[in-house]
């Protein structure tokens, strides 16, 4: 991905690179986003997990609200490239939903399920009273949503899933369920993911 820190924009006068690296700094950030949330994250929380000295936090972005969109966005970049690359791995439509549930219960393990999505939080916690990040939120589950319905489509086209399965309204379905896997990993709670990607699966048969 580009290195928005190494170019010149309006905000940074040329001829004076800043020293550090965006995208390492911006996945700090995200990770004590998703942790703590929107609110709850101080100034010194984000200069601390991105290594930053506060000056050059306010150098590089206008507010605390600037640095959450900027995270929001790499943060959704990253797991887009990811869930393609998931469901890359498969050889039909069928197997490629299957990756990418498989691949959602991965996230949603570990100490990056205890970690938390930053669109799962900002859905919850800022998409009622902050209009950007509502559109945000929106336009990502709409793009995962799109993605899912194709991948179903490409099933059936090529045979591996019934014609009679609705491409949209089960890949509605699948974001409700990928979006709860991200909340019950937030919560701690155990997740079989074979048996669960088995269940869920059951819809395009």
């Amino acid at each position: 991905m580009q290195k928005a820190a190494r170019k010149s924009d309006p905000t940074h006068p040329p001829g004076r690179p800043r020293e550090f690296d965006m995208d390492t700094a911006l996945d700090g950030a995200i990770r004590v986003f998703c942790e703590r949330g929107y609110h709850a994250t101080s100034i010194g929380d984000l200069t601390a997990a991105m290594r930053l000295a506060t000056g050059s936090v306010y150098k590089a972005f206008r507010d605390k609200h600037a640095v959450f969109l900027a995270a929001f966005e790499r943060y959704a970049a990253v797991r887009r490239e990811q869930t393609r690359n998931a469901a890359a791995r498969g050889a039909n439509g069928r197997e490629q939903v299957r990756h990418v549930l498989l691949s959602y219960v991965e996230h949603s393990q570990g100490s990056e399920g205890r970690r938390g999505c930053i669109v799962v939080g900002s859905a919850v916690e800022l998409s009622a009273v902050d209009p950007a990040m509502r559109a945000r939120v929106t336009a990502q589950l709409k793009t995962n949503e799109s993605f899912i319905a194709g991948l179903i489509r490409e099933g059936h086209a090529d045979g591996s899933i019934p014609r009679h399965v609705e491409a949209d309204d089960t890949a509605r379905l699948m974001i409700c369920l990928t979006q709860g896997l991200r909340v019950v990993g937030k919560a701690r709670l155990p997740l079989n993911g074979d048996r669960l990607v088995g269940v869920a699966m059951r819809l395009l048969a």
